[in-house]
């Protein structure tokens, strides 16, 4: 029997019983207590909740609940994304315990978005993007041309004709993440091969590799605005200024937050 069906009757029984006895019953608040707390009996369960006065089940928890729950907390969010550029074990502990991890996603400032699956995309990883896609992850064209799946690439060009021209995240190119998997040493000669198979097509069709302008300026030039910048008087509400290693060029981010 469902929740509505013990409802009514429930409702009906005791309704029924209150006229033959000549008792008033507020019916409608006997309804919504009994909604809500057989609702939170189903959904919550016993193990998991405390009883409230209304009939109500509140999760018997210290932790502040997140201000957009029960959206993904911000700090589970950049974890997962944060060890999908290399850290499989960790992946694999968080999506077990919990699998819509492995579709969340992060925005590294300016938006910047990056999801998990596009953090293993990106650095080449086809084993966490595997890990990734069988916790529920949804592939891209970045995810087809990391793991050389010229087809595919090759259909989703065809249909949407300059889509090879997007960036990534961060800016990186579509051409660039398929280089990105040959640097991986477990790469195997199958997978070399076929990601090969899609650095030559890429190159042949054009577009993909397109950087963002960078301005040329000296190391000494860039030192100049190198340090941190306070944009609010919160503890956390610091900007920082530096240089991406990998890239060589300037770089801002939140404190405590780099890709």
């Amino acid at each position: 029997m469902f929740y509505w069906q013990w409802i009514l009757y429930l409702d009906r029984t005791i309704l029924n019983h209150s006229i033959m006895n000549n008792t008033t019953f507020e019916r409608r608040r006997f309804i919504k207590s009994s909604a809500f707390g057989l609702i939170g009996i189903t959904t919550f369960g016993f193990a998991a909740a405390t009883e409230n006065k209304n009939g109500i089940f509140i999760a018997d928890s210290d932790k502040p609940i997140f201000y957009r729950y029960p959206s993904i907390d911000d700090d589970m969010a950049s974890t997962i994304v944060g060890a999908s550029h290399r850290d499989i074990d960790k992946v694999k502990a968080l999506v077990t315990q919990r699998p819509e991890l492995a579709r969340a996603g992060w925005d590294w400032g300016f938006g910047d978005w990056e999801t998990a699956l596009g953090a293993a995309s990106h650095v080449g990883r086809r084993d966490i993007a595997e890990l990734l896609m069988a916790y529920g992850a949804r592939p891209d064209i970045f995810t087809f041309a990391m793991m050389g799946m010229h087809k595919s690439v090759q259909e989703i060009i065809e249909t949407v004709p300059g889509v090879q021209s997007h960036s990534g995240p961060h800016g990186i190119t579509l051409l660039q993440h398929a280089k990105n998997r040959l640097t991986d040493k477990n790469i195997t000669t199958e997978d070399k091969t076929n990601v090969e198979k899609v650095i030559s097509y890429l190159e042949k069709v054009g577009n993909a590799d397109i950087k963002a302008k960078s301005l040329d300026i000296t190391d000494e030039e860039k030192q100049k605005y190198f340090g941190e910048y306070r944009f609010g008087n919160g503890e956390g509400e610091i900007f920082v200024v530096d240089m991406n290693n990998s890239r060589k060029n300037l770089q801002m981010s939140r404190k405590g937050k780099k890709n």
